[in-house]
C-alpha cells in the first residue's frame, strides 16, 4: 500500500464588499446566486449542483475541468453546514475530489461584518491536503478568484 502524506496549512482572506451583510449572506444562502459565483465559472461544465442551506445540510457539486493541463478531469466537492448565524458567520466543513481521488478535507468559516453601508468578509480556511493536491497556496488562489466572483455577482 503506498505511504499517504498530508500537509496542513490554514490561511485569511479578507475583502470588502459595497454591499449589505444581508445581500453577501444571501449570495450564500440562495442556490440559484451561489450556483452562479460558485459552480459556473469560466472553464467549467456543471454536472451536479444541489444545496440544503442549514445547520445540517449538505452541498454537494460535480464539475469538469473545461480547458488547459487538466481539461476533462472530473471534480466534486462536497460540504455540511456546521454553523449559520443569519448574515453574520457561515461555518461549513468540505472535502475536495479530483479525477475520484480525495485530494483535501477542509474546515471553512466566513464572517459578514458590517462596514459602513457595506461588509467586510474574512474568510479562514484550514485544510489538510493529501498527496499530489493542490496545497494551501493554490486552494487560496483559488478562493481568492471565487470571492472575485462572488464581487460580480453582487454587482448584478
Amino acid at each position: 500500500m503506498p505511504e499517504r502524506s498530508v500537509t496542513h496549512g490554514t490561511f485569511t482572506i479578507e475583502r470588502a464588499y459595497p454591499a449589505t451583510p444581508e445581500r453577501v449572506f444571501a449570495a450564500f444562502a440562495d442556490p440559484a446566486k451561489k450556483r452562479r459565483w460558485y459552480a459556473e465559472g469560466k472553464g467549467f461544465a456543471v454536472d451536479e449542483f444541489e444545496m440544503d442551506f442549514r445547520a445540517g445540510g449538505s452541498e454537494r457539486s460535480r464539475f469538469r475541468v473545461g480547458a488547459g493541463e487538466h481539461q476533462g478531469i472530473e471534480c466534486a466537492n462536497d460540504t455540511t453546514y456546521h454553523d449559520i448565524v443569519p448574515n453574520r458567520r457561515l461555518v461549513l466543513a468540505y472535502t475536495m475530489s479530483a479525477g475520484g481521488r480525495r485530494i483535501s478535507a477542509s474546515l471553512a468559516t466566513f464572517e459578514f461584518l458590517p462596514a459602513g453601508e457595506g461588509t467586510d468578509l474574512v474568510f479562514t480556511e484550514q485544510g489538510a491536503y493529501f498527496e499530489g493536491s493542490d496545497g494551501a497556496t493554490v486552494r487560496e488562489a483559488g478562493w481568492r478568484q471565487l470571492l472575485e466572483a462572488l464581487a460580480r455577482e453582487l454587482a448584478q
